[in-house]
């Protein structure tokens, strides 16, 4: 499971519910992949509910591989080629 681009928003309660269920079912069993731009020390408050976000946190951390990545965005030097103009 790859959790995309997580935690623009803080989540409601269905989400919470929804993520600690997902994150339980998981836990040993299969691998989930979280992509975000925001830092792991900010995913607790962006859980919002104490109790379930350390039990979120503590199964998605513990025998975690972190990766971290700094710099500036790719998609900033990424240019379209200007379309060839040339008559035939």
């Amino acid at each position: 499971l790859i959790l995309d681009d997580w935690g623009p928003e803080k989540l409601n309660d269905e989400q919470r519910r929804d993520l600690l269920e997902i994150v339980e079912d998981r836990y040993e069993k299969r691998s989930t992949i979280v992509t975000s731009q925001i830092p792991v020390d900010h995913w607790y408050d962006m859980i919002g509910n104490p109790t379930i976000a350390d039990a979120v946190l503590d199964r998605l951390v513990h025998n975690a591989y972190r990766i971290e990545l700094s710099g500036e965005s790719m998609r900033k030097h990424k240019v379209l080629p200007a379309p060839d103009t040339t008559p035939a």
